[in-house]
């Protein structure tokens, strides 16, 4: 599975990645290319019984960091639906901008159907101003 995604990824796919607390896992993330050229969309989930430990904020830190070292890429957004707060928090702890929010229909019931979109420009990325507040 492992060798798949990777090649998926060198194939100008999505990468996809777990998250782990010791030897559990705690979670998922990636970077995803369905947003247009030069741009990356980051992805995020957080199981439940590791959320409220920072592990979200810092995941989609590291991704950011790592979309804005790749050769072309001027542009990272989060999109989360407008009901879950939690999300909401993460990209503006890490300084992206609220572009705005559009209808993307229901997936679950604790869902809105709006879609919120968050942005960073590459020029704009400060990760040591997170890293300075996490400490």
């Amino acid at each position: 599975m492992l060798a798949g995604r990777e090649r998926e990824w060198l194939g100008g796919g999505d990468v996809m990645l777990g998250v782990f607390v010791a030897d559990r896992v705690a979670g998922s993330c990636g970077l995803h290319r369905r947003i247009g050229p030069c741009r990356l969309e980051l992805g995020y989930w957080i199981h439940p019984a590791f959320t409220r430990r920072g592990l979200a904020t810092r995941v989609a830190w590291m991704l950011t960091d790592a979309a804005f070292a790749l050769p072309g890429i001027e542009r990272v957004e989060i999109h989360h639906d407008k009901a879950s707060e939690a999300s909401a928090g993460i990209p503006a702890k890490l300084g992206y901008s609220f572009v705005g929010e559009r209808p993307d229909g229901r997936d679950a019931p604790a869902e809105a159907g709006i879609e919120w979109l968050w942005r960073m420009i590459k020029h704009e990325w400060r990760p040591a101003n997170y890293l300075r507040r996490a400490r």
